[in-house]
């Protein structure tokens, strides 16, 4: 008997950067308004679906631990939306290989969703609307639409909003969390300072030198919340500002994960070096912001 060919997609999952990320409000619902503006870079999770009679989930690599793999987890949370928009079943093995730290505020949750819903689109055939594909995004998580573009864009409302940017200059980044999760509800219970004043991010200059001057006038809304709630961040924070040729320090989303800039690639690289020696247990990755 001639088994059915098995169908198999794969799709990479990069990890979201708040290159700045304000605070301008709070809707009556208690959600905050933000404006971010948001780069990814060349580090992230692995996705691969397949065909298969039900619906299941294996998760790999170094930071599966004992995440949950049923119907609460975004990943299987975007498979059965995207299933229930076509009115079918869902039905699908999706393997998940985990490289990015847990609640890290690097969208590694949000990312790994929009990742399903591009994949599975592609396994299943089914036509859909960037618009449609958006509105099923926003039902998962507040930046699983701007994960759904994977390019520079500036995100606000509560993550609704993203309005695509063209190419912005190259830098070399540098990632460092120091393997302590960071809850992003915790975080934002904790922010307690005055709103920024919004429109900061009205017109986005390309060249890199007037970029960074914009992104030195602004800041992670969310650092002191964050401190408040892992204090080894200040320290991530500090070493970070130690480095030779850095450009620009900061956190990203709501914690843990602190980034440095440099101006390029092969900076990045020599201070990941410099720090995996100094900082064995620390999570340091070195990357490339994705055009």
């Amino acid at each position: 008997m001639i088994q059915p060919k098995i169908e198999k997609f794969s799709v990479f999952a990069p990890v979201k950067i708040n290159l700045s990320l304000q605070i301008i409000g709070r809707r009556n619902d208690g959600f905050h308004l933000l404006e971010s503006l948001i780069v990814f870079a060349d580090q992230g999770d692995g996705l691969t679906v397949s065909s298969a009679d039900t619906l299941s989930l294996t998760i790999k690599g170094p930071f599966a631990g004992n995440l949950s793999t049923d119907k609460n987890n975004l990943v299987m949370k975007a498979a059965a939306l995207l299933a229930d928009f076509h009115k079918i079943r869902p039905k699908a093995h999706i393997e998940l290989n985990k490289n990015i730290p847990i609640a890290s505020g690097l969208g590694g949750g949000s990312a790994d969703a929009a990742a399903t819903l591009h994949a599975l689109t592609k396994l299943w055939r089914f036509p859909i609307s960037d618009q449609d594909l958006n509105k099923i995004a926003e039902q998962i998580g507040s930046d699983v639409p701007v994960c759904l573009n994977q390019k520079s864009a500036i995100m606000e409302g509560i993550g609704e909003r993203v309005h695509r940017l063209g190419n912005l200059p190259k830098f070399g980044v540098l990632l460092v969390n120091s393997n302590f999760p960071v809850s992003t509800q915790e975080v934002f219970q904790k922010y307690e300072a005055n709103f920024s004043a919004p429109g900061s991010l009205n017109q986005i200059p390309k060249d890199r030198e007037t970029l960074l001057k914009l992104l030195l006038g602004l800041q992670n809304d969310l650092t002191q919340a964050s401190i408040n709630t892992a204090p080894e961040i200040k320290n991530v924070l500090s070493v970070l500002s130690d480095l030779d040729n850095q450009l620009l320090v900061r956190l990203t989303g709501s914690g843990g994960t602190c980034f440095a800039l440099f101006e390029n690639t092969k900076n990045a690289q020599e201070a990941a070096e410099k720090l995996n020696k100094k900082f064995p247990d620390w999570w340091i990755k070195s990357a490339s912001i994705l055009p």
